[in-house]
């Protein structure tokens, strides 16, 4: 009987967990995967954003895939330029970076990781209207820029501060 009852409760722990959408692999999780995993989580789209948002919410439920969830949100830029907060984009953004790298699968999906960025700070932005919008949008396209141009580099401050003068110059274009 208890056998039954344990038997039961597990196949109701596992419906539950399927239910949730939690990935919780019975075995080793293969490299294929992993792969299919990091590529749901890096694509430009509201499903991709909101899966890898609830997987970080959850990264117990990934520990079977040895993710790096480490970040240092928007490295040396700042994390909410003008008060917009673009956090949560750049730890999908590392996410994806620091995954992609650990596999040797860095150069095939870094521009794809960088238009999930660029998607995601879109994102932000929608919630803004007229100058503030517009100056948001201008501050996202720089950030996008910047990843595309030198997420693969390793960068000096000179450089990063450049970076950092130019989105405030697009901006207070922006607003003018």
């Amino acid at each position: 009987m208890a056998r039954r009852s344990r038997a039961a409760l597990a196949s109701v722990a596992l419906a539950l967990i399927a239910v949730l959408g939690l990935a919780l692999p019975a075995h080793a999780v293969t490299l294929e995967q992993k792969l299919a995993a990091l590529s749901a989580f890096s694509q430009p789209t509201s499903t991709s954003a909101a899966s890898w948002r609830s997987a970080w919410e959850n990264q117990g439920a990934w520990a079977d895939y040895a993710f790096d969830w480490s970040t240092d949100l928007c490295s040396s830029s700042p994390d909410k330029p003008l008060g917009f907060d673009f956090r949560m984009p750049c730890r999908r953004h590392d996410f994806g970076y620091r995954n992609y790298k650990d596999v040797s699968q860095f150069p095939a999906n870094k521009s794809r990781i960088d238009d999930s960025f660029y998607f995601d700070l879109k994102q932000v932005c929608r919630q803004y209207s007229g100058i503030s919008k517009s100056t948001c949008d201008g501050l996202a396209w720089t950030y996008y820029q910047a990843v595309k141009e030198f997420g693969n580099l390793v960068v000096t401050d000179d450089q990063i501060q450049q970076v950092q003068q130019q989105a405030l110059s697009a901006a207070a274009t922006t607003d003018a």
